[in-house]
């Protein structure tokens, strides 16, 4: 017995090394034959494609990627340099924001506070953990529905997200019809359109005719917890456009959404970090149901919107603390009067469910206020213009000394304040005809590129774009008269200057290019990158990552403007293979120094998956 029992067991041994080693031959194969990359393979089955290592754990020997390239800015181009292949992410990230990842928190195990947001905040992967693949579009893509139309419905397919579509059923927000999802400009607080809703806060603030435009006094709106960003969609008519603010929360996809319809929007969170604007940026901020706890930490992040409004800006909160009858909600409202009254706001309308504070237009208030009175005055030292990566503080910003003598922003109504130049350029010791050479430089810029992509755009080609480096904004205010808007992106470690184009009527953010912006992938027509490459450079960061952050936010046949040094459109010219990226057109800068003009379109390519699913 005992020898057949020793028997058995030497059987059972082999066996089991046997099916090791065909399970790691198996792992072999499969990790071998995907990391050829698809360009050899083509896009076909899920097991031929190979994640980047943040999602392989970063622990391998090699970052994941193809073939180690030795491409840099200025070298010899002489050299024989083999373009990479990146191979194509998983389906299952075909909408992942590198900085905003639940699964990067929950792998790096981040000790976050969730009672104050913090796990909506951005919180960007170490190098050794970035993705290196090419985001593949979602089964079935299209290209999107072009503006106006887009306002109102989408391809249900490009975000196949349904279900605020049945949360949000009895409020307007958005219903599946066949093929798209359509908007009927409904939201939690104004089932009826936001059209009607936008006209009534101007009725509560009379306003001639109903224009929440106010004869062009209202121009840059904040909307917090903006939802699908209807509100933002139908002020647009108005001429006023708003920055429509969300956090990739519960409610996943709402400023995909927003974006997909060619909605001005970004996402982010009032939690713990300053919202990446400047001081004095809002005309009028919105909260319609937004779920935010206005009392907690001493009124901080009613402090942070106070720091975004201009002197004499308006706050239009609809919620139930400002007409419910229970206790809970007038125990609410009480606190909050209170807290609003110190900060020296007082109510401009309150009508049925709505309530609108205005901020004060000096400093004056402020100085009467008694000894010891909360929230204090910030420190003389803080600079409220500060934003990348700053702690909110619950204190009131005081005005400049311009400011307190104008008894206002001093700027001109639009759309005379998109030429004419802003009293805070005078913090850059830029003179009004500095300013005004660089807008009609720009404008002859922007002429140009649009000859050079006339044989391959229309006038509803392009939505949404960005300007990566937008300096003073002048590229966007070159396009006015396009049916386009323009995400106009400052520098973190440059000249602050993006409070001068607010004060042109434009809005942007603040952002660091060597990480990853927070944006959906798919979200933007046109990328203008003005000497990005070579800003980076000089961080030491990586240009190849920057093109793959380029990739990922660029919509299929979006196109790219490169205006840099030689050597810069070198180097991106070997990439353009592995990027499923042509070129459109390359051109000098005209007796503008030494920048080349290099234009490349993006090609719409789908996995063998989304074609299968699509048929």
């Amino acid at each position: 017995m005992r020898g057949r029992s020793d028997g058995g067991q030497k059987k059972r041994l082999i066996a089991s090394l046997c099916a090791v080693v065909i399970f790691l031959g198996f792992l072999y194969v499969y990790y071998g034959w995907s990391s050829r990359g698809a360009a050899d393979l083509g896009y076909g089955s899920k097991s031929l494609r190979k994640l980047g290592s943040s999602y392989l754990g970063g622990d391998d020997d090699t970052d994941g990627k193809q073939y180690e390239s030795s491409t840099k800015f200025g070298q010899d181009e002489g050299e024989d340099i083999v373009p990479k292949t990146f191979p194509v992410c998983d389906d299952r990230h075909s909408e992942l924001i590198p900085c905003l990842d639940r699964h990067l928190i929950y792998q790096m195990r981040l000790k976050l506070d969730l009672s104050v947001m913090e796990h909506y905040e951005r919180h960007c992967p170490p190098p050794e953990r970035r993705y290196n693949c090419l985001i593949p579009p979602p089964p079935g893509y299209k290209v999107p529905i072009k503006w106006p139309q887009s306002r109102d419905e989408v391809w249900k397919a490009n975000i196949p997200h349904t279900h605020l579509a049945h949360e949000k059923s009895d409020q307007n927000w958005m219903v599946v019809q066949g093929e798209k999802i359509v908007f009927p400009g409904g939201g939690t607080h104004f089932h009826y359109g936001a059209d009607k809703y936008i006209a009534s806060i101007a009725n509560m603030l009379n306003f001639s005719h109903n224009n929440l435009n106010n004869e062009g006094r209202i121009r840059t709106v904040l909307d917090v917890g903006c939802g699908v960003a209807s509100f933002g969609a139908y002020l647009l008519s108005s001429d006023i456009i708003a920055m429509s603010l969300a956090p990739n929360d519960v409610h996943q996809n709402q400023i995909q959404f927003a974006l997909e319809r060619g909605i001005p929007a970004y996402l982010g969170v009032l939690g713990t970090k300053r919202l990446p604007y400047p001081s004095r940026s809002f005309e009028l901020a919105h909260c319609s149901r937004c779920r935010i706890d206005w009392l907690q930490r001493d009124g901080i992040l009613l402090l942070e919107l106070d720091r975004l409004l201009r002197p004499g800006g308006y706050f239009a909160y609809s919620s139930p603390e400002a007409y419910a009858q229970d206790e809970e909600d007038l125990r609410i409202w009480r606190e909050m009067s209170a807290l609003v009254g110190r900060m020296c706001w007082r109510i401009a309308a309150k009508r049925n469910q709505t309530v609108i504070w205005q901020k004060p237009l000096t400093n004056d208030c402020y100085m009467e206020r008694e000894p010891g009175t909360n929230p204090p005055l910030c420190r003389s030292d803080d600079d409220p213009d500060a934003v990348w990566g700053v702690p909110m503080e619950a204190c009131i910003t005081p005005y400049s000394d311009h400011d307190q003598k104008a008894k206002g922003s001093g700027l001109a109504p639009w759309p005379a304040r998109l030429t004419a130049p802003p009293p805070r350029l005078a913090d850059f010791g830029y003179s009004s005809e500095m300013f005004e050479k660089d807008t009609e430089t720009w404008r002859h810029r922007v002429e140009s590129y649009w000859n050079l992509l006339s044989p391959k755009i229309e006038d509803d080609t392009s939505r949404n774009l960005m300007d990566m480096k937008a300096n003073w904004g002048s590229f966007a205010a070159a396009l006015k008269s396009k049916n386009v808007w323009v995400m106009n992106v400052v520098p973190e470690d440059g000249p602050n200057t993006l409070k001068v184009i607010y004060d042109r009527g434009l809005i942007g953010t603040t952002h660091n290019w060597c990480e990853a912006f927070s944006t959906y992938p798919r979200t933007y027509d046109l990328l203008h990158a003005w000497t990005v490459f070579s800003d980076i450079k000089k961080k030491g960061c990586s240009a190849e990552d920057l093109l793959l952050e380029m990739d990922r936010i660029l919509r299929p046949s979006g196109f790219v403007i490169i205006r840099d040094k030689q050597p810069v459109i070198d180097f991106v010219k070997k990439y353009l293979s592995a990027l499923h990226w042509e070129a459109v057109a390359t051109a000098d800068s005209d007796n503008e120094g030494d920048d080349i003009v290099f234009i490349i379109q993006k090609k719409l390519w789908l996995t063998s998956e989304s074609l299968k699913n699509s048929e």
